[in-house]
């Protein structure tokens, strides 16, 4: 049973230097509500990782932005990839079978990791690159010319991926560029200047999902969207699960999961180390006949330093 995205707004910031392409948002989904942002692009040049706000969203030498929808479910269910600026397509990929299952074959895709995609050339040594795209999705074809909007295909998880997602590369005569932050980086100053239009607000991490089944899942069947089951009074156990993204070592993530005749179970975990995306249960076995009949209620949420950083619950039913 999804749950809601925190909401999230967008900031209108200075516009880039002349030449340089005036973004627009790379997706059709509305970010904090159906898609999310998970990794941003590094800015350490050594062995270790940080985002252009100097925090962990990132790993290392990734190149790029990745926007990203809760599960594969949602993308098979299609999700449109938009171009974000107008220009001329150079070249595309097509026919690489996407990794639903999260199964890759690194042998299989070397030289292809950013599966299926494209690149469109913006002019003045401006390019971006659009990677993971559903196979069979690419709605256009090398030296199209395309506007800011235009659908390109959909989001998938075709080459190197374990998450169903849009890996959007901006490069400026070859060198890699963040369009969060130009410029680079600048930990104790804010960013004044973006190649945004709109610049997406910075996400932190949150709950993606909180969902119900008769025994803690595996989160491979999470990550696809597919964990949920229908409980009944005869269900084995009742088991509540939350799907997160963007953890941070210290994060402590509390679920409750109540019910009626008494029916309560509360536990907080404190995460070791910061992990892109995780999951918690909590539940428990049936010991009697049957459960009581009546409404469930599953709350999850996300504290970091003191400070809720998300909180989000999802209800069922059990019936006679």
């Amino acid at each position: 049973m999804r749950a809601t995205l925190f909401a999230l707004t967008f900031t209108a910031l200075a516009a880039p230097a002349a030449g340089a392409p005036l973004l627009t948002f790379p997706v059709d989904c509305t970010l904090g509500d159906t898609c999310f942002i998970q990794q941003y692009m590094d800015h350490d040049p050594g062995p270790g990782f940080r985002d252009f706000k100097c925090n962990a969203r990132s790993y290392n030498t990734h190149k790029g932005t990745d926007f990203a929808v809760p599960t594969a479910r949602d993308a098979q269910a299609g999700v449109d990839i938009l171009a974000a600026a107008s220009g001329t397509v150079l070249g595309t990929r097509d026919g690489m079978a996407d990794v639903w299952g999260g199964e890759i074959n690194a042998d299989a895709i070397k030289g292809r990791e950013c599966g299926n995609g494209l690149v469109i050339d913006h002019g003045d040594g401006w390019q971006t690159q659009y990677c993971h795209m559903q196979n069979g999705s690419l709605a256009v074809k090398k030296g199209d010319l395309v506007q800011a909007g235009t659908v390109l295909g959909q989001i998938g998880m075709s080459g190197r991926t374990q998450f169903s997602h849009l890996h959007l590369s901006v490069r400026k005569d070859g060198a890699p560029i963040d369009p969060f932050a130009p410029d680079g980086a600048q930990c104790n100053a804010p960013i004044t200047e973006t190649l945004w239009d709109e610049t997406p607000l910075f996400q932190a991490g949150g709950i993606l999902d909180i969902g119900f089944a008769d025994h803690v899942p595996e989160f491979t069947d999470i990550k696809m969207g597919v964990a949920d089951r229908r409980l009944t009074a005869r269900s084995n156990a009742l088991v509540s699960f939350v799907y997160l993204f963007g953890g941070k070592a210290g994060d402590e993530v509390t679920l409750t999961f109540s019910g009626p005749d008494g029916f309560d179970v509360e536990q907080a975990y404190e995460l070791p180390k910061s992990l892109a995306q995780f999951f918690r249960a909590v539940g428990k076995k049936r010991k009697s006949e049957s459960w009581p009949v009546g409404s469930y209620v599953a709350k999850a949420t996300l504290t970091r330093d003191g400070e809720i950083l998300d909180t989000q619950q999802s209800t069922f039913q059990i019936t006679q």
